[in-house]
């Protein structure tokens, strides 16, 4: 019966070691590598650190070394180059001397880039404009995109997809009247009630009417809709196309030649501006009704009573002028939800940062927007 043959034996390598030799040798040995690299770094430290002159590395006693070893000897001879001497290495066999000319070819490329200087205050405000100013260019090319496609589908009502419409107006639009009537409602309790311990202090019940009404027809409806509409379906335009843009949907939509404008952006935004102004309608009406409760039980204006008042105090224009803004407040929460969709790039932490930023920018956008209304409106006289 033969006997299996017995694995070969591998011989130790010698222990990793640096040291000056009398002669002033600077003699190398043993295995270096990656795990030997502890001990040859106490052994470098105790090494002299001012040594003049000319330094002969001797290295045929290394037999073993790889790109940790071939690191640390490298680090270490620049030390003594830092320090003023000149280094000659000699006793490398052919693979040695391949791994430390990579390895020195590596270190050289790295101390040749040198820091960046730290900048200034100056030159931060300046990076920071030229930032924004992209940013800035970046949106108006999105915005210039947008309407030029638009004019174009205009022009052939059957290019729209008209079934993604019909979809984003339920999501956007009937979907959102339970919260958006509940704060119109608590809204215009909160108004009329407020403006009832004053009123009541004056014997000017009546005026609740005028209060409530002007108040929630031309500006608080339209603004909290707007803001209610952008953080609710703002957000869910920018997780969704940005979601897209991480898995690379939007890359393979482009592939099949079909316009992620058209397919995304315009359906969303025309479903936006024929929801909000409907769901602002909702608004007005549920809001009125809850300040007509207030009046009702803190002062004693009955519903007849409050609805004639309103008749006479609120006039047209009040409410035109609550609804005409809302198609304005709907085109920038579409854009800028679906502008932050296409900005969004790596991972899903991305998509994050975006929806919160999209939240933010559409929020104030609309309300800068109201203000500018407010100051047009008041120059006209309206």
């Amino acid at each position: 019966m033969n006997r299996p043959e017995s694995a070969p034996t591998q011989v130790p390598h010698e222990a990793a070691r640096i040291s000056f030799a009398p002669d002033g040798t600077l003699c190398c040995a043993g295995a270096w590598t990656l795990d030997r690299l502890a001990g040859l770094e106490r052994q470098i430290l105790t090494l002299p650190k001012t040594v003049t002159g000319h330094i002969h590395c001797d290295v045929g006693a290394i037999d073993a070394l790889d790109t940790s070893g071939a690191w640390l000897l490298q680090r270490t001879l620049n030390q003594f180059e830092r320090g003023g001497c000149t280094v000659s290495l000699t006793g490398l066999s052919k693979d040695f001397a391949t791994l430390m000319q990579t390895v020195a070819h590596g270190w050289s490329q790295t101390e040749q880039r040198k820091p960046l200087p730290s900048s200034g205050w100056l030159e931060r405000v300046g990076r920071l404009a030229k930032s924004r100013a992209g940013n800035v260019h970046n949106a108006l090319a999105f915005v210039g995109e947008t309407a030029s496609v638009s004019f174009a589908l205009f022009g052939h009502a059957s290019r729209i997809r008209w079934r993604v419409l019909l979809y984003n107006l339920q999501v956007d639009g009937l979907s959102a009247l339970p919260i958006v009537g509940l704060l119109s409602f608590l809204m215009g309790i909160v108004i009329a009630y407020q403006g009832a311990e004053q009123l009541k202090t004056f014997g000017a019940n009546i005026f609740i009417v005028d209060l409530v009404g002007i108040a929630l027809l031309r500006e608080i409806a339209p603004l909290m809709t707007a803001i209610l509409v952008a953080g609710r379906s703002g957000s869910a335009y920018t997780a969704q196309i940005g979601a897209m843009q991480v898995t690379e949907e939007l890359d393979a939509l482009r592939a099949l030649d079909i316009s992620p404008m058209r397919l995304l952006v315009i359906p969303r935004a025309l479903a936006l501006v024929i929801a909000l102004p409907l769901l602002t309608v909702f608004a007005n009406a549920v809001g009125v009704f809850g300040g007509m409760l207030i009046a009702l039980i803190q002062l004693g204006v009955t519903f007849t009573e409050f609805l004639n008042r309103f008749e006479y105090a609120i006039v047209l224009r009040h409410y035109l002028i609550g609804i005409g803004k809302t198609p304005v407040f709907a085109v920038i929460i579409a854009l800028v939800g679906c502008y932050q969709g296409f900005q969004v790039f790596g991972g899903v932490d991305s998509v994050g940062r975006h929806t919160t930023i999209s939240v933010v920018q559409a929020i104030f956008l609309v309300i800068v927007t109201d203000a500018f209304f407010s100051i047009l409106f008041n120059w006209w006289g309206v």
